[in-house]
């Protein structure tokens, strides 16, 4: 007696005995759909609100290119570039000094970090400018010797008073990065008879990049916007040369919100020089990067162009 066995596929099986397809059927977020009607109903009601204000908003596109206006978005753009020269190149100092093992050392970059994280930059700023009350020369003997009052200009004042303060800020983005750095690294590196500095230079701080790129990418843009604060020393921007135009034309508001556009055009500048310098150190932390935007915009039209293509 023999018992025929055959291999039996899915086609095989009666259709009576199939189990039937599953029907996905879309959970409804209906929170989701109220969320975004507020959200649309809130943004309709600003712009009927500043359609129905007594604006001129002919006053933005006639001054946006004034020789004033592009003096002071000049002026700005070369003091965030200084301040944060100065903020960059103080911070890593303090953050080595942070970490050493010299009591002293530690202790003066504390004492830095605390005082000027812990006072505004506004009070900074006016501490600068008025020493003069307390100094009358500043003598550094057969170097140099004048008065404060001609030696603190608003252009110096605004340096130091942005460019000291973001030293504290950069020096904890700094020790943060270094401290991301596996300590047995630094071993390694030490027992290949590296020296200290050669092991920071070339092992800790191309790491330590990686995490400190972002936050201070983030410190650029908020160093740009921080720099309308210097109008109230005297230093002309792009802030005080707007308010200098509105009260001679009586378009107080209209040059407020110019100066607000160039400020988003060079914050948008620097968010996208931002993002391809995080993906610049992001290269040995992951195989593959994501996609960039217009490399997401060529695929999704290339996607496109292959489905046209077959439909015919």
């Amino acid at each position: 007696m023999t018992t025929d066995i055959s291999n039996k596929g899915p086609e095989d099986t009666p259709r009576s005995s199939r189990p039937e397809a599953i029907k996905a059927i879309p959970v409804r977020h209906y929170g989701r759909y109220v969320a975004a009607l507020a959200a649309i109903a809130a943004l309709a009601a600003i712009v009927y609100a500043f359609s129905q204000g007594d604006i001129n908003w002919n006053a933005i596109p006639d001054n946006f290119f004034d020789d004033r206006i592009l003096r002071g978005v000049r002026e700005t753009l070369i003091l965030t570039a200084l301040s944060m020269l100065i903020g960059v190149v103080g911070g890593v100092l303090l953050s080595v000094m942070r970490m050493s093992k010299n009591p002293v050392t530690s202790s003066i970059a504390w004492f830095y970090i605390w005082f000027f994280r812990g006072t505004p930059v506004l009070v900074q700023l006016f501490v600068w400018f008025n020493l003069g009350f307390v100094f009358d020369y500043v003598n550094l003997g057969p170097v140099y010797k004048d008065e404060w009052s001609d030696f603190m200009t608003p252009f110096l004042t605004a340096l130091l008073g942005l460019g000291l303060n973001e030293a504290a800020y950069m020096a904890e983005i700094c020790r943060a990065g270094l401290l991301s750095v596996d300590e047995g690294q630094t071993e390694a590196s030490h027992a290949l008879g590296m020296s200290h500095g050669k092991t920071l230079r070339r092992i800790v701080l191309p790491q330590a990049m990686r995490v400190v790129v972002p936050p201070t990418g983030n410190e650029v843009i908020n160093m740009l916007k921080t720099t309308s604060l210097v109008a109230a020393v005297q230093y002309y921007e792009l802030l005080r040369y707007a308010q200098d135009i509105g009260t001679s034309s009586g378009a107080t508001v209209e040059t407020l919100l110019l100066a607000a556009c160039w400020y988003l055009i060079m914050t948008s500048i620097l968010s996208v020089g931002q993002y391809y310098l995080e993906r610049y150190y992001a290269r040995g932390s992951s195989r593959t990067l994501p996609d960039t935007p217009f490399q997401k915009i060529k695929a999704n039209m290339l996607s496109l162009g292959n489905r046209a293509g077959g439909v015919r």
